[in-house]
């Protein structure tokens, strides 16, 4: 696996890097294998968060007794202030087994009243500075779903590295982030490089990234061979063809206005609707068979009937969905789907 260093950090880090967040829904062993088996493809570029579960637990199986050297360890925390930060990056490097970590992020800056707390006194980032001279992480960075707080910090020239959601339908980093951050030279990390699971093609989706060697993505990996199948698609070195051009182009027009990215910033929904996952009901019908999709959403999917169109959610999320009515037709979609598929109604 070629290497490319992470802008003005100097560290050296694989093409690709390793996502941490499907690993929670594995076993331990499950985990470690996965882990071990981007390792052993060159995968030396590692990102997690405190708030994915039990992953910082299983990345630090999973590199337990290897050398620290060359390996580059991630992670970020959604704290606000100076004390839980610095609490959450000591359980990070306990959870890790490590001495300190490469890269720290300020979990998702999108919002003014998140950046106002986060550079407050005795804010987030003043725990993140201290951090860095105990010797506990090396560079501040952030992540972002909003891009012109993305923006925002970028422009306070006080981080190494910026993580944005990036891939061929979502591209609106590249009108300000991508170049501000390329011009700062800060580490560019690719999250959601696959839609958060909406994009099925592997080789669509890390041909169109692997265009632009000063952008990491960070596939979230959960199965043996799927890491095996992107280091393959990379060591192609091949690029888009026209009929694929036109093949993004087809998606996008299908996906567009309905684009969930699943990051539940819209949660908690009051009335206990699981919003993402009546979102992506196209993406079970698609993927699923009747009976295992029909066991996973129907009881989701229904409870949109106690949906009171009160909006919350849609001010709540950072892409600017209308989610209730995205959420009453998808409804309608599931209610025809099961209809022609065995005759009931959710």
């Amino acid at each position: 696996m070629k290497k490319t260093i992470f802008g003005k950090t100097g560290l050296s880090v694989s093409r690709i890097a390793f996502g941490g967040i499907p690993i929670m829904r594995l076993s331990t062993p499950e985990a470690v294998r996965v882990v071990k088996e981007a390792l052993d493809l060159g995968i030396n570029f590692i990102d997690t968060a405190t708030g994915y579960a039990d992953s910082q637990v299983k990345i630090g199986e999973a590199i337990s007794g290897l050398p620290r050297k060359g390996l580059v360890l991630a992670s970020k925390s959604m704290a606000n202030d100076k004390k839980t930060i610095l609490e959450h990056i000591d359980n990070s490097l306990k959870q890790m087994k490590t001495a300190y970590l490469d890269i720290y992020q300020l979990h998702n800056v999108s919002s003014q009243e998140k950046f106002d707390a986060v550079f407050a006194k005795d804010g987030a980032f003043e725990g993140l500075m201290l951090a860095v001279k105990q010797g506990k992480i090396r560079f501040p960075g952030f992540s972002a779903h909003v891009m012109s707080f993305a923006v925002k910090m970028l422009k306070t020239d006080k981080f190494f590295s910026v993580q944005v959601p990036y891939n061929f339908i979502d591209r609106q980093a590249e009108a300000e982030v991508l170049p501000l951050a390329k011009k700062l030279n800060a580490g560019i990390i690719a999250m959601k490089p696959l839609g958060g699971g909406m994009l099925d093609d592997a080789n669509l989706c890390f041909k169109f990234l692997f265009k632009d060697a000063g952008i990491i993505p960070d596939p979230g990996i959960e199965k043996p061979g799927q890491m095996k199948e992107i280091v393959s698609i990379f060591n192609k070195a091949e690029s888009l063809t026209e009929a694929e051009l036109a093949e993004i182009e087809k998606i996008k027009k299908e996906t567009s206005g309905n684009w969930c990215h699943r990051c539940d910033y819209c949660q908690p929904c009051e009335q206990g609707i699981g919003i993402s996952t009546v979102l992506l009901v196209r993406s079970f019908i698609k993927r699923m068979n009747a009976e295992k999709a029909i066991a996973m959403v129907n009881e989701v999917v229904q409870k949109v009937e106690n949906c009171t169109g009160c909006g919350a959610c849609k001010k709540r999320c950072p892409y600017g969905l209308d989610i209730p009515k995205l959420l009453k037709e998808n409804r309608l979609v599931w209610k025809e789907y099961v209809k022609k598929t065995c005759g009931d109604r959710p």
